[in-house]
């Protein structure tokens, strides 16, 4: 029965802890008032397979087994974790359940402290995955469906004092709120936040409403409270509030507390209403979360009872196309937020939850989008006060029935209290700056509903809600504005955002919702979106999908721990790996892309000036504070080693505005007077001047690369064209020799399959032509059957994961004087020999370096390739690893703004990025040489010819295009290393945008070359 939602529960209101004095509100935490009691921890459980099963007998008799609460029991032996995105778990229609419906029963017993005699008592649930019913002391109490918001009951007359009080709680999996629930993670169940007690006095405080506002001019505040007591009887007789202001050191902001008594006016609502001037008070953004606590005051004839909220002065509006925040346009440098802990499921500890804030306060995110529900409260406490712009999300998602349960009149109900729930919860938060009405749940009535009740009740904040405007199906980015006051698309491309900007006539800012899906090797063009950002007012940023990997731990067979994603419990149906869809591992180590997020939001940008001269200018992209946080150093590097370096003077930027910086130390290099050995490059970095709630002093929050002019010394003539080169056929193979060094090529398979000098092979074998990746999530999810017009499916139907080679020749040329070994291959995984055709071209100079000529022309109708390139196999030893190029981090041709060219050290071994689905990664683009040496220094050299991009590893593609997790991979001994012209962007077509035309290989031929020589230290 849709329309009944919940029986008994209180009605919804803010996070308010009582406390006997305002003292005591402002000063004491939670745990230490004396009315309150926390019922976490072992509770004894009992696990059915459906709810009548749940007998007086069962329960009397029942096996009993502790469980841990909060909790999820999916996660805690008992039944099993469900993955599913869009489809629902099971097949009923709504608003019917299965009869088979997992059904937890939880028991504990308590005491309630003598002091609470004589007085109100509520027990508190934070949320629970499932329908609850509640039963105390042998009698029920009451119901809740709602699963990510409290429920709260009034058990003052079924208490006992003389005794323990059993508290029996049935949880069902599935009830008919299940199909408004449906929001792409995992089915979980149980009582998954936290269980408490709190008494109050007979008379007491049920809500408060505090706003913090601004005068028109933006320079005054204008604090509102709205009072809720609850009276029996309705007597409010000789009963008034107080409410006193205190800013961020304790010091009341009031000469004496505001007051205001309950008069025959205010009897029937038990409410009163406060409104005060605050002159010039701080002001709260992401930038500066100045926050004040206003605590109030209950006072009646038999005592008075205190709680405090947070209070945040701020102002939100849309004007002009933009989302303002204290009167400034704000970029929103966003993430969604699912709940998920590897081991806890989505009951997360505040230890959790505080570490991912100081992540992303570390990458510089300033937003997040609480998708797809309410998350605990303490969650928004510490928004409020490390700094973030939250849209807080109602828990609402039909995404399987995704245009009928918005237009089911049984459901209205729940739509519209379900924002209430939210609403009511949140509203004290300055953090929040959208209300959204919910997610992926079409557009209806019932949405409207909901959007008129919030409208009326906190106009100071905006709505948000992207099905009003959908794009899915073609639709125009437009309508919608009875229940968004934002654009806020899903997954819309570049191209299309640019448009709306352009030539859209709507007032409203876009904001997009969700982009960038990050599953897997993923956030490709990332920078280019945010170049959208910052050249178009009208768009405002948006909302990485998403946070976290939705990977819970599991061990291997062979002891190997790893992540399991949907099926991996036998959960059917399931869509298989798409929970895995992070920018950070379950575990939260980043992935390579939020370097690039971090690199594009960060909080400044550097800008060449007069380089010759020495000069810079430092931006400060802030909106509210100077950039003097931040201290700065420089260096500037000749072929990746320093030659010059400097600290940069204080930072002392106001937001928009820029400082110009001469690098003196920098000037003879940079004028030509003093010349260089090759390629400059100027570098700088930014980090704390001192510590903050998210990081130590001298945490780097940004960097930026400048390129050089410089003056290169003269290069030596003729050193590489002393001596000569031998040539030596026999009926097997064709040598060349200059010196020591001799390139061995074997004409039955044209492979160069000898490289070194002394007998010592540097080569297991020479280069192939290579066209193939182990295909990321966005070139198609392995385990899921991909559109045609992906990348993977036009790849498999070529055969590229099984490319055969035929050898068409293998000639002895020559070019001035100098012999060159020609090998033409044709190659195809279907048995068309056009598809490839790979022409090398050795030619071995007198100093020992080989030059290797490459032309790959692909056939008719074979385009949008993985790679073009090639693969050498190289001896277990060349196992250290250094490179002139981009890094330290992967990078590819659309993700690869955050990698500075520089010269790096590494491993094979450390190449290897562990993504749940293992999958195509480790590249690094715009190389100029990279060697591959043993312990000692001796093994292979390669040199871009100017440059090639590289990858090595201790597994073949097809070893991570045949893995479906990690355990599954044992690194070969071997390396791999992939020299190529390029590989296809990353894109986002997981869930977006396929990879961008400029970042695919469309063309029909493509040359490049490259030179290997043995490192000086060689055998």
């Amino acid at each position: 029965m849709p329309q009944l939602t919940s029986l008994n529960r209180l009605p919804p209101r803010a996070t308010l802890t009582p406390f006997p004095t305002a003292e005591d509100a402002l000063n004491k935490a939670r745990e230490e008032s004396p009315w309150f009691a926390s019922l976490n921890g072992v509770w004894d459980f009992l696990i059915f397979g459906r709810p009548e099963q749940v007998t007086p007998v069962a329960i009397e008799y029942g096996d009993w087994a502790p469980i841990q609460v909060p909790g999820n029991w999916t996660v805690q032996g008992f039944g099993r974790p469900h993955y599913t995105n869009v489809q629902m778990p099971f097949p009923n229609l709504p608003p019917d359940v299965p009869d088979e419906n997992p059904t937890g029963v939880y028991r504990r017993t308590f005491s309630v402290p003598a002091g609470w005699q004589g007085r109100r008592i509520v027990l508190h649930f934070g949320g629970c995955e499932g329908a609850l019913y509640v039963h105390l002391n042998g009698e029920p109490v009451g119901l809740n469906k709602d699963a990510r918001t409290p429920a709260e009951f009034d058990i003052t007359s079924r208490v006992r004092f003389d005794g323990d009080n059993e508290l029996l709680v049935v949880v069902t999996q599935w009830s008919d709120a299940a199909f408004i629930e449906d929001q792409d993670m995992w089915w979980h169940a149980g009582l998954q936040r936290e269980v408490f007690l709190y008494s109050t006095g007979t008379p007491h405080l049920q809500d408060v409403f505090a706003r913090g506002d601004l005068s028109d001019d933006l320079v005054d505040g204008v604090l509102r409270v709205t009072v809720k007591a609850g009276f029996p009887g309705g007597d409010c007789t000789g009963c008034a509030v107080e409410a006193q202001l205190f800013d961020a050191r304790g010091k009341a902001v009031f000469r004496k507390p505001l007051r205001a008594d309950f008069g025959e006016l205010y009897k029937p609502r038990g409410e009163v209403r406060l409104e005060q001037i605050v002159p010039k008070p701080r002001l709260w953004s992401a930038e500066t979360p100045d926050l004040y606590t206003l605590v109030v005051t209950l006072k009646t004839p038999g005592g008075e009872e205190s709680s405090r909220c947070t209070v945040g002065f701020r102002k939100i509006e849309i004007r002009n196309r933009n989302l303002l925040i204290n009167g400034k346009r704000v970029l929103i440098k966003g993430m969604n937020l699912h709940d998920h802990d590897d081991v806890t499921g989505r009951a997360l500890t505040r230890e959790r939850m505080e570490s991912d804030l100081q992540r992303m306060k570390q990458y510089n995110v300033n937003a997040i989008r609480t998708s797809h529900y309410p998350k605990d409260p303490h969650f928004y406490d510490l928004c409020d006060r490390y700094g973030f712009y939250v849209i807080d999300e109602a828990n609402i998602e039909s995404h399987a029935f995704f245009q009928e349960m918005c237009t089911d009149l049984r459901y209205t109900h729940a739509f519209v209290e379900r924002v209430q729930n939210m609403v009511e919860r949140d509203k004290n938060h300055p953090c929040i700056i959208f209300w959204s009405l919910g997610n992926e749940s079409g557009y209806g009535p019932n949405h409207d509903a909901a959007a008129g009740w919030v409208r009326g009740y906190d106009p100071s904040r905006p709505l948000h809600y992207e099905g009003a405007i959908s794009l899915w199906g073609g639709r125009a980015m437009e309508g919608g504005e009875r229940v968004t006051d934002v654009m806020c698309p899903m997954y819309p491309s570049i191209e299309r955002i640019i448009a709306y900007a352009e030539a859209s006539t709507d007032p409203r800012p876009l904001i997009m919702c969700e982009y960038s899906h990050a599953m897997g090797n993923s956030n490709g063009s990332l920078a280019d979106y945010w170049a959208a950002f910052e050249k178009y007012p009208a768009l405002q940023g948006g909302f990485i999908w998403e946070w976290v990997d939705h990977g819970i731990r599991q061990t291997a067979p062979n002891g190997e721990q790893y992540w399991a994603y949907g099926g991996d419990f036998d959960d059917v149906p399931n869509d298989a790996n798409f929970c895995t869809d992070g920018i950070v591992w379950p575990d939260r180590t980043p992935h390579p892309g939020l370097n690039e997020f971090k690199y594009l939001a960060q909080p400044l940008r550097v800008e060449a000036d007069k380089l010759k001269q020495g000069r810079v200018r430092i931006v400060n992209k802030q909106d509210f504070i100077n950039l003097d946080w931040l201290r700065g150093e420089w260096e500037l590097t000749d072929d990746g080693v320093v030659i010059a370096k400097g600290k940069l003077p204080k930072l002392d930027v106001e937001p928009g505005a820029a400082l110009e910086v001469t690098l003196e130390e920098a000037i003879p290099w940079l004028s030509g007077e003093e010349r260089v050995n090759g390629e400059t490059f100027l570098n700088f970095r930014f980090y704390q001047r001192r510590a903050t709630q998210w990081a130590p002093a001298g945490y780097e929050v940004g960097w930026a690369q400048l390129e050089a002019p410089a003056k290169v010394k003269k290069a030596k003539r003729g050193e590489r064209e002393k001596g000569s080169v031998e040539v030596t056929e026999t009926a097997d193979t064709i040598t060349l020799r200059a010196g020591a060094v001799e390139a061995v090529f074997e004409r039955a398979t044209g492979l160069l399959v000898g490289f070194g000098a002394k007998g010592k092979n540097l080569l297991v074998r020479g280069p192939r032509l290579n066209v193939w990746r182990g295909p990321t999530d966005n070139d198609g999810i392995k385990l899921m059957e991909s559109p045609a017009w992906k990348a993977l499916p036009r790849w498999l139907a070529l055969g590229l994961n099984a490319v055969q080679y035929r050898l068409e020749s293998i000639r002895l040329l020559e070019a001035k004087g100098a012999p060159i070994v020609e090998v033409i291959h044709q190659a195809s995984g279907r048995g068309q020999w056009n598809d490839f055709k790979h022409i090398q071209q050795y030619t071995l100079s007198p100093a020992g370096i080989l030059e290797v000529g490459n032309e790959v022309q692909l056939g008719e109708g074979v385009t949008d390739v993985p790679r073009i390139g090639v693969e050498l196999v190289l001896p277990t030893a060349l196992e250290q690893l250094e490179w002139f190029g981009r890094g330290p981090w992967e990078n590819y041709n659309d993700r690869k703004a955050s990698a500075l060219v520089g010269r790096y050290r590494s491993t094979v071994t450390a190449q290897y990025v562990p993504y749940i689905m293992p999958q195509e990664h480790g590249h690094h683009t715009d190389v100029r040489w990279l060697a591959l040496t043993d312990a000692r220094g001796a093994g292979l050299h390669v040199h871009g010819a100017p440059t090639i991009e590289f990858s090595a590893s201790h597994f073949t593609a097809n070893d991570l295009f045949q893995a479906r997790h990690t355990y599954e991979l044992t690194p070969r001994l071997e390396v791999y290393l992939n020299l190529d012209w390029g590989q296809r962007g990353l894109g986002t077509a997981s869930c977006g945008p396929d990879t961008l035309p400029q970042y695919c290989l469309l063309e029909s031929a493509y040359r490049f070359g490259y030179w290997l020589q043995r490192t000086p230290d060689s055998y």
